[in-house]
C-alpha cells in the first residue's frame, strides 16, 4: 500500500506548481501515513524550499515537523534560504543542524551556506565557513572550491578567490568560469582575460562569461570581437551583446543584434527580449516597440512579468500612454509591485498626477503594499503635476503608516517638488534639514531651478556645495553662466567659461534622436554636413523663415554669449539638435504622424 502511495505523491509532486497545489499533496501524504517517511517528506520539502515560487515560509513549518531531518533535508532549506530574500536564515538552519551529532554537513551543506554567504557578501562568515571546510576536509572538493571563489569574489577578494582555485587539484570548466567571473568582479579585466587563455577547455558558459564581463566593463568592442570568434552562440550570448549594448546607449547595435538572432532562428528568450524593449524605450523606437508587441503576443511571451513590464515600460517612455494602460489591464494573473509602479511611472512622466494618486489607492485596495520605488514614483508625479500639498502629506506618510524610511531618492523628489512650484528658499532649507549628506544630484536639481527661474544668488551658494562635491561636473558651469547670462553680467559669464577652460572641462554635447520608418536618426549642433543633416537643416530654415514671415516670431537670444553677431546668436538658438530632429521628422513622415524625440541631456 505505501509504495503505490508514495508513487501516486511522487507524480501528484511533479504535477505541483502552486503552492496550493502542495498543500493538497501534502494532506493525501497524511491521509495515507506517509508524514514520518524521511523521503517523501524530503522531496515535499524540495518542491517548497527551491521549485516552488513564494512558499519558503510553508517549507519552515513543514520542515519543523519532520522527526528526524537527515542531511538532505537540512540541505534544502538551507538551499532554499540562501536563495531568498533573506539568506541570513541559511546560518540558523546551518548551526541547527552543526547542533544535532548526528547529521553532519557534507559538500552540498558548504556550497549552499557558501552561497548565502556571497549573497550577503558577508566576508567575516564566509571566512569562517572556509575554516569550517577545512576542518572537514571539504575545502578542496570541487563543488565547495567553486564556491568559495564565488564568495571570495562577491565580497571583493580576488586574490583570496584565485588563491583558492589555485589550491583546487582537478578544477573543472564550472571552477574555471567562476574564477574568470571572479576577475571581472573585481574589475580586474587582464587578469580574466589571462585566466580565460589558460583554460584548458571552454563550454558556451565560458565564452557567455567573458561577453558578460566585457559589457559590465564597459569593453564593448573586445565584446563584439569576442561575440565574431564565437564558434557556437546561443540565447544567452545574444540577449548578453542587446543587453549590453542597450544599457551602454548603443540603440542601433542592440536592435541590429536582435535581428541577428531572429536570422539565425533562435527564439529570443526573456533577457534578450526584455534588452531589446529597454532598448526601444530609451530610444523612443515606437514603431519596433510595436512589432515586438506584436512577437511578443504572437509567440505567447505576454504570460512573463518582466517581459509585460518592459513593453508597458516602453509605451510609457514613448509617450503613448493609451497602449500603456492597455499592456498593464490585460496582464495576466495578480499584477506585481514592479507592475503597479512601472505603471505610476509611466502617467507621472506625462503629468497624469491625478491618475497616478487614484492608481495607487486602487493597487493599495488589491492587496499590493507599496515599496521605496513605488513612492518615488509617487512624489515624482506629484513633483511634475504640481501637487504640493499630496506630496508634501505622502512623504510624510510614508514611514508613519507605511513604515518606509525616506531615502535619498525621496528627498531628491520633495527638493524638485519645490524647486519646480518656484519655492527656491523652502527647498533650499529642506535640503539643509536633510538626515543625511545631500549629494550632487539634489544640489544640481536646486541649480536648475534657480536657472529656471533666474536666482542668481541663490545659485552662488548652491555651485559653492556642488563644487565641494562635484568640482569637475562641466553641466554646473553651464547652468551657472546661464544665469549670469540671462542677468546680463557678462565679466560673470566669462569668468566661469575661464574656469571651465583653465580645468580642462568640456560641456557634454547635445544629441536628439527620431525614428523614422522604423530607423533611428541622431542629430548634434554644428555636426559636419551629410545627406541626412542637410535634409533637416534646409528644413529647418524654411521652418524659421516661415514663423517669421508669417507668425513675427523672433528668437530668445539674451541668454546666448554677448560677443557674437546677432545672426549668429539666433543661429546658436535655432539650430539646436531638437529642432533639427523635429525638422527632419516633419520632412521625412507623413501628415499626422507622431513626432518622438529623444534627448540625452535634460531639456
Amino acid at each position: 500500500m505505501n509504495s503505490t502511495a508514495e508513487h501516486v505523491c511522487n507524480l501528484l509532486l511533479r504535477n505541483s506548481k502552486t503552492l496550493k497545489a502542495i498543500k493538497q499533496v501534502h494532506a493525501y501524504v497524511h491521509k495515507t501515513g506517509l508524514n514520518n517517511d524521511t523521503v517523501v517528506a524530503g522531496k515535499l520539502l524540495l518542491h517548497c524550499a527551491v521549485l516552488i515560487p513564494d512558499a519558503l515560509h510553508y517549507a519552515r513549518r513543514l520542515f519543523l515537523h519532520i522527526p528526524e531531518p537527515d542531511v538532505f533535508t537540512y540541505n534544502t532549506l538551507i538551499r532554499g534560504f540562501s536563495e531568498s530574500d533573506t539568506p541570513q536564515d541559511s546560518f540558523i538552519t546551518f548551526v541547527d543542524m552543526r547542533r544535532d551529532s548526528h547529521v553532519p554537513p557534507d559538500s552540498f551543506s558548504f556550497a549552499f551556506i557558501l552561497k548565502a554567504a556571497a549573497n550577503m557578501r558577508d566576508f567575516s562568515s564566509g571566512i569562517q565557513l572556509h575554516c569550517e571546510a577545512l576542518k572537514y576536509g571539504l575545502d578542496t572538493h570541487v563543488f565547495v572550491g567553486t564556491t568559495l571563489v564565488s564568495m571570495y569574489a562577491e565580497c571583493g577578494r580576488v586574490g583570496l578567490a584565485r588563491k583558492v582555485f589555485d589550491q583546487m587539484s582537478e578544477p573543472n570548466v564550472v571552477a574555471w568560469n567562476a574564477v574568470v567571473t571572479a576577475c571581472f568582479r573585481c574589475c580586474d579585466v587582464k587578469g580574466a582575460e589571462e585566466v580565460f587563455g589558460r583554460m584548458p577547455f571552454r563550454d558556451t558558459t565560458s565564452w557567455n562569461v567573458m561577453l558578460a564581463g566585457y559589457m559590465k566593463a564597459g569593453e564593448l568592442e573586445l565584446a563584439r570581437d569576442l561575440f565574431l570568434e564565437m564558434g557556437v552562440k546561443d540565447g544567452v550570448s545574444f540577449s548578453t551583446m542587446i543587453v549590453g549594448f542597450a544599457h551602454n546607449g548603443c540603440f542601433d547595435e542592440a536592435f541590429g543584434f536582435y535581428r541577428e538572432l531572429q536570422r539565425e532562428g533562435m527564439r529570443p528568450n526573456e533577457a534578450s527580449l526584455t534588452g531589446v524593449l529597454s532598448a526601444c524605450a530609451q530610444a523612443g523606437a515606437f514603431e519596433f516597440g510595436k512589432i515586438l508587441h506584436g512577437y511578443i503576443e504572437k509567440a505567447g511571451c505576454a504570460w512573463i512579468i518582466s517581459v509585460s513590464n518592459a513593453l508597458l515600460d516602453t509605451y510609457s517612455k514613448c509617450g503613448n500612454i493609451g497602449m500603456a494602460q492597455l499592456v498593464f489591464e490585460t496582464m495576466p494573473g495578480k499584477k506585481s509591485i514592479v507592475s503597479w509602479t512601472s505603471m505610476m511611472a509611466g502617467l507621472a512622466m506625462q503629468g497624469y498626477g491625478e491618475e497616478v494618486i487614484s492608481l495607487f489607492h486602487e493597487m493599495e485596495g488589491s492587496g499590493c503594499r507599496p515599496d521605496r520605488i513605488t513612492f518615488i514614483s509617487l512624489l515624482y508625479a506629484c513633483s511634475h503635476a504640481g501637487l504640493i500639498e499630496q506630496g508634501c502629506g505622502y512623504f510624510s506618510k510614508m514611514k508613519k503608516i507605511y513604515g518606509t524610511e525616506p531615502c535619498i531618492e525621496h528627498y531628491g523628489c520633495m527638493v524638485d517638488l519645490y524647486s519646480r512650484a518656484g519655492q527656491l528658499q523652502k527647498a533650499y532649507d529642506f535640503v539643509i534639514r536633510m538626515p543625511m549628506q545631500p549629494n550632487a544630484i539634489i544640489w544640481r536639481t536646486l541649480l536648475g531651478a534657480c536657472c529656471i527661474h533666474g536666482n542668481m544668488e541663490l545659485a552662488e551658494q548652491v555651485r559653492e556645495r556642488l563644487s565641494q562635491l562635484d568640482p569637475n561636473n562641466s553641466g554646473d558651469h553651464v547652468l551657472l553662466s546661464n544665469i549670469y547670462a540671462v542677468a546680463g553680467k557678462w565679466d560673470d559669464v566669462a569668468s566661469v567659461r575661464r574656469s571651465m577652460t583653465d580645468q580642462s572641462l568640456k560641456k557634454t554635447p547635445g544629441w536628439s534622436m527620431i525614428e523614422v520608418d522604423k530607423i533611428l536618426y541622431t542629430f548634434v549642433a554644428s555636426e559636419r554636413q551629410s545627406e541626412v543633416s542637410e535634409v533637416a537643416y534646409e528644413k529647418l530654415r524654411e521652418i524659421m523663415l516661415k514663423l517669421r514671415v508669417e507668425g513675427g516670431y523672433m528668437p530668445e537670444v539674451k541668454s546666448v554669449l554677448h560677443d557674437i553677431e546677432e545672426e549668429e546668436k539666433e543661429n546658436a538658438v535655432s539650430m539646436h539638435s531638437e529642432k533639427l530632429a523635429v525638422a527632419f521628422g516633419i520632412a521625412r513622415l507623413c501628415e499626422g504622424r507622431v513626432i518622438r524625440i529623444v534627448k540625452n541631456l535634460r531639456v
